[in-house]
């Protein structure tokens, strides 16, 4: 982990996404953070441990989704496609693959060979929550979050600087090409890239940009609030309603293409369903 000193920074930006607005001022408690996201390879000593069983990898209750095309457990993989397809219809790339999980990440028939340092997949919040609280940590709230990836870089674009991903993907791992039919791979990663591939940020922490979405422990809403302390409890409070529970994902994934989702930036933001697990979401944790 990474001990990063508390401070007060502005959160948020105005010049992209409604969800990121008002840029507003945060202060922060120092606090630590893992210097990657957490790997196959730790996240299977854990379930060894623990004999966790990932939320992918249980039935679905049909009184939860009633309408479900399957009750099979299984998780949300990406499809890329043939050709150019309608961008407003998420639904042409991602399907639910009965079979998929963590130890499974494309579905039935494939597996984790050669994937131990590559971040772990495939994880609900339930799932990153129970690991966390395993290893003596938490997940960082949001406002922590968006304060370690940005290095010390007041309201900067990105967490390098403000120059975009070069073709081939010199800073981060994010979508080279055509979204979602054509990748020329990031350093010729298609799919999710080992930790500590692209250059660490100002903090020494890697792949705050672009690998995998990560969870944090703060509960999504739809703006920012006023300038606020934010007390890094990590405690998981938020929205009890079903209908509502959703937290918020930072740093964008590989599959953030700046055609369709230029979201691999500190500022940006993502709802992820509480039992939200696919094949570009996973976590770090915090101390």
């Amino acid at each position: 982990m990474v001990r990063i000193g508390g401070g007060r920074f502005l959160m948020g930006s105005d010049a992209y996404y409604p969800e990121e607005q008002p840029v507003h001022a945060v202060t922060i408690a120092p606090f630590r953070l893992d210097v990657t996201a957490v790997t196959n390879h730790a996240f299977a000593a854990f379930v060894a441990a623990t004999g966790h069983v990932t939320v992918a990898e249980r039935p679905i209750d049909p009184d939860e989704i009633p309408d479900a095309a399957t009750y099979e457990p299984g998780s949300l993989c990406f499809q890329q496609t043939a050709g150019p397809v309608d961008l407003r219809d998420w639904r042409q790339w991602w399907a639910f693959v009965p079979g998929a999980s963590w130890r499974a990440p494309q579905g039935p028939g494939s597996d984790l060979h050669g994937l131990d340092a590559h971040p772990v997949v495939h994880v609900a919040f339930e799932d990153a929550t129970a690991y966390a609280r395993w290893a003596g940590k938490r997940l960082p709230t949001e406002a922590e979050w968006e304060f370690a990836a940005r290095g010390g870089l007041e309201q900067a674009t990105y967490s390098w600087g403000e120059e975009p991903n070069t073709p081939g993907g010199h800073y981060a791992n994010t979508w080279q090409g055509a979204f979602p039919y054509e990748n020329h791979g990031a350093r010729g990663w298609r799919g999710t890239a080992p930790v500590r591939s692209f250059p660490p940020n100002g903090f020494g922490l890697y792949e705050m940009t672009g690998n995998t979405w990560e969870w944090t422990s703060s509960p999504w809403t739809p703006s920012h609030a006023a300038d606020r302390i934010d007390v890094g409890c990590g405690c998981g409070c938020g929205p009890s309603s079903a209908a509502d529970r959703a937290r918020v994902a930072k740093g964008g994934s590989h599959l953030c293409a700046p055609s369709y989702c230029l979201r691999y930036r500190p500022s940006a933001r993502s709802p992820q369903s509480e039992d939200s697990s696919t094949t570009h979401l996973g976590f770090r944790c915090a101390l």
